[in-house]
């Protein structure tokens, strides 16, 4: 457990999130009010929050109608507006990204007013606390590549001039697997950006008729508690200062790095960023266990969501989580044996 600096302590000490128990809680909060509207989703749901609070962002995947969206909405529609540093910002921004969309139409603009005879920034819609990248895959390299200074740097640059934005920033995006023409897939280095991707897949018959069955009944949500948003930014600062992260844990996220970069089935490997991430991450899970330390289960756990879409295989490899597991498993082997508690 550290020390936390002064301007840490006190946004600490002016939230209402003292402890990691604090911490729990509220994502239980988060956690309740998303299974309300979004059924059959426990899973993605745990992996979405684990990313809010381990201060990464997220990439969905899966076919048109399967509740992204929904998904990203009710999480958005959880906070309430607090000053955080950049003004009072929206909870809940979407963008519907499109060809035609525009680096400015996302990041922001400066105009000229008339009246004043000068020139003033107009904020995008990044400016927010939670944003839903929708589609992001159908619009230009330039619009992906303008976002990536917002998700690594917390920041906009337009015109030689950087606006901050809220400390608690969190992007979700999604793409659609299908109907690939015309679309612009992701690099690797920008899919890099993203702590996890998580595939949604078809839900269950029971799920399904849950959803049917309650798929007017959203004002249950919106009688549940919301959390401000400075609760969330003094709940990362308490999880990673005071969750124990063994050293052994770092022994075994470089070992699974080099064994995936040294398989001769992949020609992209793990970046040492990936690593510096999972931390974090891992950290967040353990506190949703009701943990102050990270164990290995937390590692295998999160191992394909971390890992999978940052390594690029060769052609005729389908199964990039098997590569994954296989290059991991010795690591995870060792480390369950560790003295890890």
């Amino acid at each position: 457990m550290t020390q936390l600096a002064p301007e840490l302590a006190a946004l600490v000490a002016n939230s209402n999130i003292a402890t990691l128990a604090d911490a729990a809680e509220m994502v239980d909060v988060l956690r309740a009010r998303c299974r309300a509207v979004v059924q059959g989703r426990d899973d993605t749901i745990d992996l979405i929050l684990v990313a809010l609070l381990g201060d990464g962002h997220v990439l969905l995947e899966d076919y048109p109608g399967s509740g992204k969206t929904t998904l990203a909405k009710s999480l958005g529609e959880s906070f309430v507006a607090s000053d955080m540093g950049a003004g009072v910002l929206p909870v809940f921004r979407r963008v519907q990204f499109t060809p035609d969309l525009l680096p400015s139409d996302v990041i922001g603009v400066t105009v000229f007013e008339p009246e004043t005879t000068t020139f003033a920034f107009r904020r995008g819609p990044v400016f927010t606390h939670v944003f839903l990248a929708d589609e992001i895959n159908r619009t230009s390299p330039k619009v992906q590549a303008a976002l990536l200074e917002s998700m690594g740097e917390k920041q906009v640059t337009v015109d030689d001039t950087t606006y901050a934005l809220g400390d608690l920033f969190f992007v979700i995006a999604t793409q659609n697997p299908l109907d690939l023409v015309g679309t612009y897939p992701l690099p690797l280095a920008q899919l890099d950006r993203f702590l996890f991707k998580i595939r949604m897949t078809h839900l269950e018959r029971d799920a399904e008729l849950e959803v049917l069955s309650r798929w007017n009944r959203y004002a249950e949500a919106e009688a549940m508690p919301q959390v401000a948003a400075s609760d969330i930014v003094a709940a990362r600062i308490l999880v990673h200062h005071h969750v124990q992260v063994d050293k052994q844990l770092h022994v075994a996220l470089v070992d699974i790095a080099r064994a995936v970069r040294a398989d001769q089935r992949v020609l992209q490997g793990l970046s040492t960023r990936s690593l510096v991430w999972a931390l974090p991450a891992l950290q967040a899970r353990a506190v949703m266990q009701g943990r102050d330390h990270v164990t290995s289960d937390d590692l295998a756990s999160l191992l394909d969501p971390l890992f999978t879409h940052r390594v690029e295989v060769a052609p005729g490899v389908d199964d990039v989580s098997a590569v994954v597991a296989e290059c991991a498993a010795d690591a995870l082997e060792r480390l369950s044996r560790s003295t890890l508690r």
